[in-house]
């Protein structure tokens, strides 16, 4: 499983400091350690909601070269504005490179699609469209055509697309874990050549000892045919139930990295 590490992220009240005031050795300092916990890509997110889009743009050229100055785990550039996003990947100057995120709407697809095809990057695609998050399943699947018609008129080919079926809480609908689950298979049997990706941690949103259901979802969602998540690498549960996920789901050949994990 790919993972991808969510802690360097704007919203977060310690990271926006750590961005306002440039702190460059407590960023190196997460982003390290997140590299050395197992994350293939490194999230980065550095909208503080302060400043202009001029300030934004300086943070994420700020932020990506003192990271890759000191990490070669690549970069995941996640931004709402196009113009954060190209800044982040003309930087890392054709590096393996992650975007986060596209969504199945007119405008939005046509400013962040070729940007994936010029830099030959990765690209996370979100389940929704305009009118916001379907409820059913084949909704969520009609907003995938979409986005694939764009990657097709554009070149980018579907190997370097995973698709988010979208994590909603389910403190606000018991049912949407469900939902998110059967998009997922899906997906996998619509879009066989596409990958998936989540970020898990919504689904326990206002729900006490969050961790236990994290790390229960996390597990069905490997059941259902996940292929990278958008978690913590430094939960130990959470990475150990990557682990265990996999080598239970036939994902793991010979159960080679769950035996180097153990004994590790």
């Amino acid at each position: 499983m790919i993972i991808i590490g969510e802690k360097i992220n704007a919203t977060l009240s310690s990271v926006k400091s750590i961005i306002l005031n440039r702190e460059t050795e407590n960023l190196v300092d997460l982003a390290k350690k997140q590299a050395e916990s197992g994350a293939n890509f490194i999230d980065v997110n550095v909208g503080t909601g302060v400043g202009s889009l001029e300030d934004e743009i300086e943070s994420i050229q700020w932020a990506v070269e003192s990271i890759q100055e000191h990490v070669d785990t690549p970069l995941c550039i996640d931004s709402a504005d196009p113009k954060v996003m190209e800044t982040g990947l003309k930087i890392m100057d054709n590096k393996p490179a992650m975007i986060n995120s596209a969504k199945a709407e007119t405008s939005n697809l046509e400013a962040i699609v070729p940007l994936a095809a010029e830099h030959d990057s990765f690209l996370i695609a979100l389940a929704m469209d305009e009118s916001g998050i379907p409820k059913t399943v084949d909704g969520r699947l009609r907003c995938c055509d979409t986005i694939l018609g764009a990657c097709e008129k554009y070149g980018v080919s579907i190997q370097n697309l995973y698709i988010d079926p979208l994590v909603m809480p389910i403190s606000t609908d018991i049912n949407s874990g469900m939902v998110t689950l059967k998009t997922l298979a899906a997906i996998k049997e619509k879009f066989p050549g596409a990958k998936t990706v989540t970020g898990l941690s919504n689904v326990s949103y206002g729900l006490p000892e969050r961790g236990r259901l994290n790390v229960a979802y996390l597990l069905m969602c490997i059941s259902a045919g996940l292929d990278a998540a958008i978690i913590d690498p430094l939960d130990q549960d959470l990475m150990g139930a990557v682990k265990t996920g996999e080598v239970l789901a036939g994902k793991d050949r010979h159960c080679r990295r769950y035996m180097r994990s153990f004994r590790k």
